[in-house]
C-alpha cells in the first residue's frame, strides 16, 4: 500500500518590519495601529535614544523618522545612520518646512511627508519605496537575547538552552507584543487578546506561565519584570 505524503504548507511570508520615531504618543499609537492593520511589523521609539537602542537590537526593513524631536533631532539621528546603513527612511517634516525636506534628502531619505498626513498616503508611499530597495543579502536581525532564552520575532519561536519553547496562542501573542517593544513597558490595555484575555487576571495567568518558560527563577523576574501601574516589561541582554 503506497505510503500516504502530506504537503508541507509554505511559510507565511515575514511581515516588514518598521521602526518610527516621533516623540508624539498619538502619532506613535495612530501609526503603530493603522502600519500594523495592514500587514506591517511595528516598533515604536519616543526619540533619538530608544531608537538607537531598537537599531542595535533588530534590524528593520524601513525607518519613519520625525524631524522635530527633542534633545536629537531626526536630522541628526538620520546622519548617524548613514554612517552604517542604507535601510530605507522616510522623513516626517512640518508644514512648508522646505529646509528640512532638502536637508533629508542630501542625507540621503528616500521620502518625506509633511505634517498632517493622510496614513493612507504614507501606507501607500512605504510600500512603494519597500518596492523599490534592493534585497538584503543577509537575513533580519530578528533574534532577542535574554539569559538562555532567544526569541525570533519573525518566526515567533522561543528557544531555551537551544531546545524549542511550546507557547500557548495566548503566551505567543503576549509575547510577540512585549518582544517589539523591549524594554519599555507596556500597558495591560496593549497586552490585551482579544476576548476574555481583556480580563487582567487572565494576563496574569499567562504571565506567570511565561515566567516558568524564559526565566531562571519565575519567582525572581529577572527579565519578564512588573511595572507597577503600568503593566509588564521584556528586557533583554545588551
Amino acid at each position: 500500500m503506497p505510503v500516504m505524503q502530506t504537503a508541507v504548507p509554505e511559510p507565511p511570508p515575514i511581515a516588514p518590519h518598521i521602526l518610527v520615531v516621533d516623540d508624539d504618543t498619538r502619532i506613535r499609537n495612530l501609526l503603530k495601529k493603522f502600519l500594523g492593520d495592514n500587514g506591517y511589523m511595528v516598533t515604536t521609539a519616543a526619540d533619538a535614544a530608544e531608537a538607537r537602542r531598537h537599531l542595535a537590537a533588530l534590524q528593520f526593513d524601513l525607518l519613519v523618522v520625525d524631524v522635530m524631536m527633542p534633545g536629537e533631532d531626526g536630522l541628526s539621528l538620520t546622519r548617524g545612520i548613514r554612517r552604517a546603513s542604507t535601510v530605507p527612511i522616510l522623513m516626517l517634516t512640518a508644514m512648508g518646512e522646505s529646509a528640512d525636506r532638502i536637508n533629508g534628502l542630501e542625507l540621503g531619505v528616500d521620502d518625506y511627508m509633511a505634517k498632517p498626513f493622510e496614513p493612507k498616503e504614507l501606507v501607500l508611499r512605504i510600500g512603494s519605496i519597500l518596492r523599490r530597495a534592493p534585497v538584503q543579502d543577509i537575513a533580519p536581525k530578528m533574534e532577542l537575547r535574554f539569559g538562555e532564552c532567544r526569541y525570533d520575532l519573525a518566526r515567533q519561536k522561543l528557544v531555551r538552552s537551544g531546545i524549542a519553547v511550546h507557547l500557548t496562542a495566548g503566551e505567543a501573542e503576549l509575547l510577540r507584543v512585549l518582544a517589539q517593544n523591549a524594554g519599555k513597558p507596556v500597558d495591560r490595555a496593549m497586552l490585551a487578546v482579544g476576548g476574555d484575555d481583556a480580563n487582567p487576571r487572565t494576563i496574569d495567568v499567562q504571565i506567570t506561565r511565561l515566567r516558568r518558560k524564559l526565566e531562571p527563577d519565575s519567582r525572581q523576574p529577572r527579565y519578564l519584570q512588573t511595572v507597577r501601574g503600568t503593566g509588564y516589561m521584556l528586557r533583554t541582554d545588551p
